[in-house]
This record gives structure tokens, sequence and C-alpha cells, in this order.
């Protein structure tokens, strides 16, 4: 049956319904962004004067009408119940990461959630999470699942036709009566549109997986350091452990001016501090695999970086021994032709706790046995840390090292106090800190032996609740300072003790992740033409 003889079918109709439901429910936080743009901070729409609000209502019809078109062109044939449904869920489920921690799921967001291992999907479950999908999800369901089926193509097409016409002509009348508002509008709040719950999703998935269906397969990997040559002298070998860090940002360093004792242990050290320190991402996903790679943040996309030869692939064409393991996700393809190994279970990290969680010190486990195995060669190891990784800062280290309290006992960071989220990820620090002392420590053994060295860069920072925003992933663009603002730490044995003092002069210099290919071929004396001024090595 039809709902209007010639009109919309059933179906369309309680689709429409549906819709209204999700997009009021599930578009909060673009609600209130859009009124605070309007009216300069204040998230009322009390706030606003009768123009202003005027044209927030045709904001919001805009993309509600652009939404619906999304929600139409999907939901057709036999899947259209199923994909009803679907929408429902993630519309519900990315309300509540939108609200409670201020993500925005752009196709930078998306890969890392593809990337997301089950430990640390496991982390931002909790039972608000539940109760949202509950009440966002599970009800509009039971909705879905009453609706007649489409019906007849005929009637079907037409009533999709008229109801999809209906959206467009709304948008073109929406912005012909304020074309020139509009276009200033959006020029200078492009932000605006990634609140839009589900249509931005939606779209960068699919932008999402046009760049994964973009990496090259089987190809000859470009060398961007052709003429690379180790120049070392004869004499000692480089042995140097590099860690990378995770979440950590710099202004919760105390080797940086915070007010906080987060490095007891390396401030008894003679390490350089490098305090200007800016991340080529605000994800590992895509940070990690920059750092590494020669192309620097203005040039890198996942697709070139994937099929050009990275710095350890440079060092180990020059016969350095490189291992990489890894207490995180994983190398996020870095470490694809070296030595790998998993330190994530109890198989290798002898570390881990009943719950699963596995400690970074673990890392360190069997290393004499490895630089042992290799006598006469160079040696990098890299340790990829869980460090920092949010939101359940609680879990990230054990509990003497508790030194703030009280802190965030709950993965839902917005039901704690500013102070008890802090207290939890200072913590995290402390333990980092820790955990660099023992590699420190075990460094110095070599010292004798080997030319010895240790660096620390975070791939990327975090935010604690700074305007409502948690953890990290944002769009470079509109990242805050302490996603992007990160710590990095030199240690520099005896035999190279001759540099640091060089080296102090650039502590406070702006540095970034860039600087990490040619610093790495530095501290193992290659040379190249792409290297012209290494921060470090005596190249």
């Amino acid at each position: 049956m039809l709902a209007w003889r010639k009109g919309l079918t059933r179906f369309h109709v309680g689709l429409l319904v549906v819709f209204l439901w999700v997009f009021a429910a599930g578009n909060q936080v673009f609600f209130q962004q859009l009124v605070a743009t309007l009216s300069g901070g204040s998230t009322s729409w009390a706030g606003l004067s009768g123009s202003a609000i005027a044209f927030a209502a045709s904001v919001v019809l805009f993309f509600g009408s652009a939404t619906l078109l999304l929600f139409l062109g999907l939901c057709q044939g036999p899947v259209a119940k199923p994909m009803l449904w679907l929408l429902c869920c993630l519309s519900a489920g990315l309300a509540f990461f939108q609200q409670h921690y201020g993500t925005v799921f752009d196709a930078t967001m998306i890969n890392n959630m593809a990337q997301t291992n089950l430990a640390e999907a496991r982390d931002l479950l909790s039972p608000a999470l539940a109760w949202h999908l509950l009440w966002f999800a599970v009800l509009p369901s039971v909705l879905v699942w009453k609706l007649p089926a489409p019906g007849p193509w005929r009637l079907h097409l037409r009533s999709l036709i008229l109801l999809s016409g209906l959206c467009l002509l709304l948008m073109v009348v929406l912005v012909a009566l304020s074309s020139a508002q509009y276009a200033s509008f959006f020029r200078n709040h492009k932000a605006i549109r990634h609140q839009v719950n589900p249509a931005y999703f939606l779209v960068s998935a699919v932008q999402a997986g046009l760049e994964q269906g973009l990496v090259p397969a089987n190809q000859a990997l470009a060398n961007n350091a052709p003429d690379a040559k180790l120049t070392e002298p004869p004499g000692l070998k480089e042995l140097v452990i590099m860690v990378v860090g995770e979440t950590a940002r710099a202004d919760h360093f105390q080797l940086n001016g915070y007010a906080r004792p987060t490095n007891p242990m390396l401030t008894q050290h003679n390490v350089i501090s490098f305090t200007q320190v800016h991340s080529c991402g605000t994800s590992t996903a895509v940070s990690v695999p920059c750092m590494f790679s020669p192309l620097g943040r203005a040039h890198y996309s996942k697709q070139v970086a994937a099929g050009t030869l990275n710095a350890l692939d440079v060092l180990a064409e020059q016969g350095v021994k490189v291992l990489w393991r890894d207490n995180n996700s994983d190398s996020k393809g870095v470490a694809t032709r070296v030595q790998y190994e998993d330190f994530k279970t109890s198989q290798n990290n002898p570390m881990c706790a009943d719950d699963g969680e596995c400690r970074d010190l673990g890392m360190l486990h069997g290393l004499d046995k490895f630089i042992a195995e290799h006598p006469k060669q160079d040696v990098l190891i890299v340790l990829h840390q869980m460090g920092s990784h949010g939101p359940a800062y609680f879990k990230r280290y054990p509990k003497e090292f508790e030194r703030f309290k009280p802190t965030c006992q709950d993965s839902d960071l917005s039901k704690c106090s500013k102070e008890a989220v802090v207290n939890a990820y200072d913590n995290t620090i402390v333990y980092t800190d820790y955990f660099l002392d023992q590699t420190l420590q075990f460094l110095k053994r070599y010292d004798r032996s080997y030319e010895t060295a240790l660096l620390y860069v975070s791939d990327h920072g975090e935010s604690l609740g700074e305007m409502g925003v948690y953890l990290h992933g944002a769009p470079y663009s509109l990242a805050p300072e302490s996603q992007t603002h990160v710590p990095a730490v030199l240690w520099l044995g005896k035999h190279f003790g001759e540099q640091a003092q060089a080296l102090l002069q650039k502590q406070h210099q702006p540095l970034s992740h860039d600087d990490l290919f040619c610093a790495l071929l530095g501290l193992f004396e290659v040379q190249t033409q792409h290297c012209k001024m290494p921060l470090v090595g005596r190249t």
C-alpha cells in the first residue's frame, strides 16, 4: 500500500521517521558547534539573533537533506532494511565518541580504526556506551524491523525520486536564498562539516577505501637516498636503541619544564631533551610510517611511503642489523623488511599481567642474546611502546607507579574530573621514564665495547579534556598543540660525547619527525646527499 496514492510508499515514510530520529539524536555535537560558531562561543540558541537562528536552521536543513540523500541511496533493494539498521547503529556509536571524546571521524581516523587491535578496542567499551546504544540504536532498530518491505520497484522508484527530488530542491533553495552567507561561512568554518553524523563518516570511509586501494603491491621500492654509504672508520660498532613512544605530550615531561616530577629517573642522566619537536601526524597509523620515511610531512602519503625505502631499510642495506620489537598494535608497515618480534603477548613478553596487559619493560628481555648473535655488526633496536595509550591510562602502569592521585579508573574519561584524568596520564609518563632509565642502564653495560646511543621520540601527543576533546587523531589542520607537540630525548654514550655540546645548541630549536630519517642515518655514520645537515652524527 502507499502512504499517499501518488506519493511516498510506507517504507519511505518509515525511513523518513527513522532518519529524523537518527539525525536529531546523533548530531548534538554538530548542533552545538554550529551555534557556538555563530554566537562566538555560546552553545545556547538563546544567545543567537533572529537572523543567526534562521541561518543556523538553514544549515541544519541543508546537511539534513544531504544526509537523507545518502540514506536513500544506500537503503535499496533486499538490503534496504538491514542497511537502515546499520546506519542507526553506526550513527549512535559515532555520536557517543563525538560527545564523550571529541572524536573527528575523517579518513585518517577510519584507517586508525581499521588497524586497532582487540585490546585497544576493549578499552573503549563502557557501560555508558552500552546505555547510549540502547537508547539511540536499539530502540530505533525496533521501528526499522517493523517497516514494510520497499514494495514493487516501480512504486518504490517513484517514491524514491519524489523524496530525493524534494531534498535536492530544498538544498538548492536554501543556498540560493543565502548564497553569499553560505560561501563566507563554509570558507571560514570548514570544520563544521566534520561533525555531521553519519554523513561525514560515510564520505571519509569512501576516501579511506580509495586510498587503501591505491597502495602499490609488489612494485620496486623507490630509494630517496641511493648514494647512501657507510663511512664509519675501523673500530667500535654502533649499538643504538630507539624507543618509539606512544601518546606522550611534550608539556607533561619534567625535562621540558613541567612542574610535576614525571621524569625522576631521566633527570639524573646526562640526556638532551629537544623541547620543540612536532609530530608528522596525530595518530600512530600516520606518524610512525611518516617519521621513518624520507618524505617529510609536507610530501608524505600512505601510498608513496609504502613504495619507498624507509630509514630502517636504508640502514639494513648498509649492513646494520635491525630489530623491531612491538608492544603496540604493529609497526604500521615500517618493519616489513627487517626482523620483527611481537611483544604484546606472554609468548615473548615475560611481563604480562593476568588481564593481558603487557609491560613495555618486557621488551628488554633477551636483547643481550640478540646483540651477542651479531658481534661484528652495527645494531639498531627499535622498541615500540604501549606507553600512554588511552583512554584506559590506569592500565598502562604497575600499581607502584601510581604517584599522582586520585586517578581516573574509567575508560569513559568524561566521567572523571580533569585532575583524575591528568593524574592517571602523568603516571603513565612516570612509567615511561622508568622504562627509558632501564633501557639506558642496559646500554651503559655496552658503552665500552660499542658506540652507544638511546633515542626516544613519541609518535604524537594527547588531548586530556581541553575544550572537551580527549585522546588524539584530530585532523592535523585542526589539531591542538597537545596532539602534535611531542617529547624527544637523546642520550649519547662516551664515544659520542664530543657531539653532545653541539647538540645542546639545538635542543630548543624547532624540529620535527622530518628530522628523524637523517638523524638515524647520522648515528650510524651513513652519508647521503639526502641528508646534507643531519641532526646528529659525524657525517
